[in-house]
């Protein structure tokens, strides 16, 4: 089984090196691996080229947003399953694809997912917040679950047959993504019970007050796009986020 792995990056010369390094060193030996970068301005691509050996397929071209990135890279893909290791993020361990590897093959579901820790941007030894998944049922999607995309692999016929990011959604395509995979066209996942992505704190999503008005505007018309959900959703959907900063974190 081949896993295509794709990290789309603009300006990102203070972590991408440690996201290359995280792909280019997992045990798994069938990985392809692209990078789209957005055309940035600062050294990402010169550092993203020291790696060119390890890398499929580098891009570096202006785009329209970290989506329209993601989805370029799919287009490219060859592999049997696709996820996406974005520029400031790090697997857990080296070990990472070969346990997403064999969860596939175990389980055979169209997907698989996973927990992920919110760690400091200058410290990733250091957890502030621990998102448990936990086992997934279609009614849990109404009540505004998600797993985080992160840890979200998906066979590639799935996007062959079912679309790409809807590049509409500036912030919550990803959600978009998830509600029409695993609600609207009921696609079969399997939950890997362990850590798989540390995620450096400061997102998109979460930048400004400007843009959490946003993501949540865009939530709602994902989850009334797809049929699933309500403004109760979106509302839970927020509320459950609370306990992942009392839970009690894994040990690194």
């Amino acid at each position: 089984m081949k896993i295509t792995i794709i990290t789309s990056a603009y300006n990102s010369e203070k972590t991408i090196e440690e996201a290359i390094k995280s792909v280019v060193t997992q045990t798994y030996n069938d990985i392809e691996y692209i990078v789209i970068d957005a055309a940035s301005s600062d050294n990402t691509l010169e550092i993203i080229n020291h790696y060119k050996n390890q890398i499929d397929i580098i891009v570096s071209e202006p785009d329209q947003g970290i989506y329209d990135g993601l989805n370029k890279g799919i287009a490219l893909a060859k592999g049997d399953v696709i996820g996406f290791l974005h520029s400031d993020d790090l697997y857990k361990n080296n070990k990472v694809i070969e346990k997403v590897a064999y969860a596939f093959e175990k389980s055979r579901a169209d997907s698989v997912y996973g927990d992920l820790v919110y760690v400091s941007e200058k410290d990733t030894l250091k957890i502030f917040r621990y998102w448990k998944s936990g086992q997934f049922h279609p009614r849990k999607l109404k009540q505004g679950w998600m797993p985080p995309h992160p840890t979200f692999f998906v066979r590639r016929k799935i996007y062959e047959q079912y679309g790409l990011f809807d590049t509409s959604f500036k912030i919550a395509a990803d959600y978009d993504s998830i509600l029409r995979f695993l609600g609207k066209h009921q696609i079969t996942t399997h939950y890997l019970p362990e850590v798989l992505i540390k995620m450096r704190v400061g997102g998109e999503s979460n930048k400004s007050l400007k843009n959490l008005i946003q993501k949540s505007r865009e939530d709602l018309r994902a989850m009334k796009s797809n049929n699933i959900g309500h403004l109760g959703s979106l509302i839970f959907k927020n509320i459950s986020k609370i306990p992942q900063f009392l839970s009690n974190c894994p040990k690194q």
